[in-house]
């Protein structure tokens, strides 16, 4: 039998990039969904995991800070340590011991919409505010900086005149569906 690569997945969320990946990978012949870890003890994401069967655990931010989940992380070996929808900014030491193997998902097309602060709604009313034409997503790997890593890919979607923050909320997140997972496998491939 072959051993498949492992994924980890962080998440703060509702948990729907999650969903989206914990299904693209069940039964997959080479990869597989090791571990959900959240910061939020009634995020989404942890149920999913139940759902799937997945080994789930919440955290505090102390546990975070000290480095102890990092420790959990490692003890699933992972190829790829997947950012889902997750708000905590990634520590140097841990970016440094997993290099180019820490992956997010950002809703705007990097470097527009990017960096402290800007997550979920508040990325969809800026591109908004802002009378764009078009956003969509970027996904990356992720240094000691919010949202500057290298870019692996962007997808893009229209803005219709008649949209607003909500409407581009769910365009983009059909893009995340639709490419995330996709995404990790060709990665991991």
């Amino acid at each position: 039998m072959v051993n498949k690569k492992q994924l980890v997945i962080l998440a703060s969320g509702a948990g729907t990039n999650v969903r989206a990946i914990c299904e693209h990978f069940k039964g997959h012949r080479r990869i597989e969904v090791a571990a959900i870890f959240s910061n939020k003890e009634n995020a989404g994401a942890l149920k999913v995991a139940a759902e799937y069967g997945i080994y789930a655990e919440s955290f505090t931010r102390e546990y975070w800070e000290k480095g102890f989940i990092q420790i959990a992380i490692e003890s699933f070996e992972p190829e790829l340590i997947v950012l889902a929808g997750f708000l905590l900014k990634v520590p140097k030491a841990m970016v440094d011991f997993y290099p180019r193997s820490i992956v997010n998902i950002h809703p705007s097309l990097l470097p527009s919409f990017g960096g402290k602060g800007m997550y979920g709604m508040h990325v969809h009313k800026a591109v908004y505010d802002a009378n764009e034409v078009e956003t969509g997503i970027t996904i990356h790997y992720v240094n000691e900086h919010y949202d500057e890593g290298s870019i692996i890919a962007q997808h893009k979607v229209a803005i219709d005149g008649n949209d607003g923050p909500t409407d581009i909320a769910r365009k983009v997140q059909d893009l995340e569906h639709e490419y995330f997972a996709r995404s990790l496998a060709r990665i991991l491939n």
